[in-house]
């Protein structure tokens, strides 16, 4: 509500966009400010990014070999499994004629 012939003065009216323009100021300086912080803690947090992930790879560079020695181990070991289905299966065709020559 508005008295009719009310008016400030012109002092009034100065301190008014003082006021404004210091707040202006303020907000803009605090939001530079904190965009500068903002990226600044983005930019720690890529660096530490990058670390952990160089780490990370470096384990699973690790684990790659050392699944590759197991793989290896593996084949060996069905190599040797393979030799002895072999001569099982010869022992087994040996007890077979044995068993066919006294059958008949």
């Amino acid at each position: 509500m508005s008295v009719p012939g009310a008016r400030l003065s012109n002092r009034m009216t100065a301190a008014i966009w003082t006021a404004i323009g210091l707040l202006a100021a303020t907000s803009l300086g605090t939001l530079f400010y904190l965009g500068s912080r903002i990226d600044a803690l983005a930019a720690r947090m890529d660096a530490g990014f990058a670390r952990v992930d160089a780490r990370f790879d470096a384990m699973l560079d690790l684990m790659d070999g050392r699944f590759a020695r197991v793989d290896a181990k593996f084949d060996r070991v069905d190599a040797r499994f393979d030799g002895v289905d072999a001569r099982l299966d010869a022992l087994g065709a040996r007890i077979d004629s044995h068993l066919d020559r006294h059958a008949s």
